[in-house]
């Protein structure tokens, strides 16, 4: 390994050898792979944590929604420090600070302590996603992109997966707490290899720009709190969410104002007039909410209507991080051989189809079409994902490489974030509206009524609960159903802009 007197080798101009990429790779994977897991394994554990911290179910959500916004405002510095400090430097400080914080969590005795460090938690971690991808692009001759970007997928992909399934067994089995002490051997392997093969690299001087960055984190900061509060505070008829969608709105445009005029701006303009660049922005907000929707809706429909335990919940949607690996092992290979932008419609083709065949659900189902929509989709999706990064960064010069990787991931969070809005709304109005419909249906005319529950005409109220309680099971399937036809059709939206991305020579 180099050291700082012997002229250190560098990783900011592209294509560059190091010692040990293969181990380099894993190590910056695993790192991902622990940040990525975080954003959805606390989930299952919530109300052990309510218990446990004295919060009602309300509060208890700041846990979620602390680290969300943290790693979302953080997210863009990523760039600029990088720059100062070097990636070799951010990268080691982000994972121990990712870890000490995971395990004050772990050791938290009451709310506010917990929403405190998990906002460091979220700091922390927002570099390590962005500088993995521009380490790997680095680090990896162009011919080799598409594989680099196959490995940076399958932990991107695979992560919230199996973030749930892996929160639910450590909760059940042993305790809350080790949701966030299972980052201290993770992290720990991670910042070993990073230390043992990352080379040094030169830093460079870079103005702060404090006015920039302090208006994107307003804009930024008040979306993710519109996106994560709205459903619970009623969205657009409650006065905090229009203050964080007027702070939202007048914060970016205030930002792109200043960042124009700017001579050391925080975000250089100028990374947007790369064509590729800015439809794969377009593109990955757009995979973003279909994504992410899709893994937030399968838990409660597969426990709470489908009757499944948290474990066996799991292992259902386990072929679909299956499906996601398989994909990526393939696309990685065709991409350099294969014009990109047909594996992705190919993998949006798929995709769409698995959406569509996931609106055929029923409560009382097995488990078969769920495995094979999962597959279905976890496969479409790789082929979507790799050859859309290969494609965004193809042509971006490489001094804007730090900062494009970071927006890249900070649209991709946004968009995951407005997809999961989405579907909660229609989620919610959609149950009471056809709620609505099916009971109106339930009259003393009713030919259903008289054959499957007479006992309803006799105003037993027993019979009456138990007809309320299918009506409302039925209600919210047929929510689900409209949630995943939803999800198809912005899938096929999505189809228009490959054909504005340009091929890569």
């Amino acid at each position: 390994m180099s050291t700082a007197a012997a002229s250190p080798p560098m990783l900011t101009p592209p294509n560059v050898k190091v010692a040990a990429p293969a181990l380099l790779t894993a190590s910056i994977m695993v790192a991902t792979v622990m940040q990525v897991l975080d954003t959805t394994i606390a989930n299952v554990a919530l109300p052990h944590m309510a218990s446990s911290l004295n919060a009602t179910q309300e509060e208890i959500t700041w846990v979620l929604t602390s680290y969300i916004v943290a790693s979302a405002i953080a997210t863009p510095l990523t760039g600029w420090v990088s720059d100062r400090l070097g990636r070799r430097m951010v990268f080691l400080v982000a994972i121990a600070g990712f870890v000490l914080s995971s395990m004050l969590c772990g050791f938290s005795t009451s709310l506010p302590e917990m929403v405190i460090f998990r906002i460091v938690q979220g700091i922390c971690g927002a570099s390590l996603i962005p500088m993995a991808q521009s380490v790997l692009l680095d680090i990896n001759p162009r011919e080799k992109t598409g594989q680099a970007m196959a490995i940076y997928g399958a932990g991107i992909m695979v992560g919230p997966i199996i973030g749930p399934t892996l929160g639910g067994y450590l909760t059940e089995v042993f305790n809350w707490r080790y949701v966030f002490f299972i980052n201290l051997p993770v992290g720990i392997v991670a910042l070993l290899g990073i230390a043992a093969f990352m080379p040094r690299e030169a830093t460079k001087e870079r103005r702060f720009d404090m006015m920039g960055f302090g208006l994107l984190a307003i804009a930024v900061g008040a979306l993710q709190l519109m996106l994560d509060r709205g459903q619970s505070a009623g969205w657009f008829t409650s006065f905090e969410i229009l203050l964080y969608a007027g702070l939202a709105v007048s914060g970016l445009w205030a930002f792109v104002i200043h960042c124009w005029g700017a001579k050391d701006p925080f975000v250089d303009l100028g990374m947007f007039r790369d064509r590729n660049f800015f439809m794969g922005l377009i593109f990955i907000f757009v995979i973003g909410m279909t994504l992410f929707s899709g893994l937030a809706l399968l838990p409660p429909l597969l426990q709470k209507l489908m009757g499944y335990p948290v474990i066996e919940t799991g292992l259902v949607m386990a072929p679909r991080g299956v499906g996601t690996m398989v994909s990526m092992i393939v696309v990685g290979r065709l991409v350099s051989r294969f014009d990109p932008r047909g594996l992705v419609l190919f993998g949006l083709g798929l995709t769409a189809w698995s959406l569509y065949l996931m609106t055929g659900f029923e409560t009382g189902m097995d488990a078969h079409l769920i495995i094979v929509t999962g597959v279905m989709q976890g496969f479409g999706l790789g082929f979507v994902f790799v050859p859309l990064s290969t494609l965004t960064f193809a042509t971006i010069a490489p001094h804007f490489r730090g900062d494009a990787t970071s927006m890249f991931s900070l649209v991709r969070n946004v968009g995951s974030g407005v997809g999961i809005s989405l579907v909660t709304v229609v989620l919610s109005r959609m149950t009471t509206v056809n709620h609505a419909e099916i009971a109106s249906t339930l009259t003393a005319q009713s030919p259903q009524v008289r054959a499957t529950m007479p006992q309803l005409l006799d105003s037993i109220p027993l019979y009456a609960s138990i007809a309320d309680r299918l009506v409302t099971q039925q209600a919210a399937m047929i929510a689900y159903i409209d949630n995943f036809f939803l999800m198809m059709l912005l899938t096929l939206c999505a189809i228009p802009v490959v054909f504005f991305l340009r091929r890569p020579s």
